[in-house]
């Protein structure tokens, strides 16, 4: 996830370059000048995420029977359709397709049957999104966003009748989320570039016991939630 960070980094910073070019000289060009004044536009993103699970336990757990939680980069595709309500503030519907992967080690095993879970996951978000724009300087208007999202998991295996003792993890199907973030806008001849970073927060334990009450795996848990980094490049 550290490449992606340096990736976004690397984007935002040649592209801001590329329009400070226009924006520093005696008659700065402004793109898409009227841009910002549409009271309904659309688009559409793509970028990378990590997935974690944030885990309370019911009581603290031996140094022997800890869960290390490894989050693998994914991929995210969506669509946004934008409201302006002001100048300074939009309301956004996001729709997008999440793939992620999660590794869970369970330190108590000593073999990888028992002691490890792939858990993949494929995430259709539903999120309404507040953005809040600064001032436009030039080409470039930074801007806060945050909001609330409905999550379906289409491999959350919640309808199999096997668990852990069959090497079957189980999440809720259904989960929601807040989501924060921030970003910038930048103004291109032809089309808006806006690439930001997000952290999204689960609010509502996901997990599915396993029957047994005491399973070595999921009978200590008292809540496990969504934890997600996302870099999105979004394109109107």
């Amino acid at each position: 996830m550290k490449k992606i960070v340096v990736l976004f980094l690397l984007l935002s910073t040649y592209a801001h370059a590329q329009l400070g070019k226009s924006m520093f000289t005696k008659d700065p060009i402004i793109n898409l000048e009227n841009f910002d004044k549409q009271r309904i536009y659309w688009g559409y993103f793509l970028g990378f995420s990590s997935f974690d699970f944030k885990t309370d336990f019911k009581t603290n757990p031996l140094p022997g029977k800890l869960i290390d939680v490894k989050g693998h980069s994914g991929f995210n595709v969506g669509l946004v359709g934008v409201l302006r309500l002001h100048e300074y503030v939009e309301l956004r519907f996001e729709p997008g397709l999440y793939y992620a992967s999660r590794t869970l080690t369970y330190s108590q095993f000593t073999n990888d049957r028992d002691g490890v879970r792939e858990v993949k996951a494929t995430y259709i978000d539903f999120p309404l999104m507040l953005k809040f724009s600064s001032l436009r300087t030039g080409n470039v208007r930074p801007y806060l966003l945050g909001g609330l999202s409905s999550t379906l998991n289409l491999s959350s295996n919640s309808k199999s009748k096997d668990d852990n003792l069959e090497q079957r993890f189980r999440v809720k199907p259904w989960t929601q989320n807040y989501t924060l973030g921030f970003g910038v806008d930048l103004y291109f001849e032809y089309f808006k570039f806006s690439p930001s970073i997000r952290g999204v927060f689960g609010l509502k334990d996901e997990l599915i016991r396993d029957t047994d009450p005491n399973s070595p795996w999921t009978g200590n848990i008292q809540s496990m939630k969504t934890r997600a980094l996302l870099i999105n490049f979004t394109f109107h």
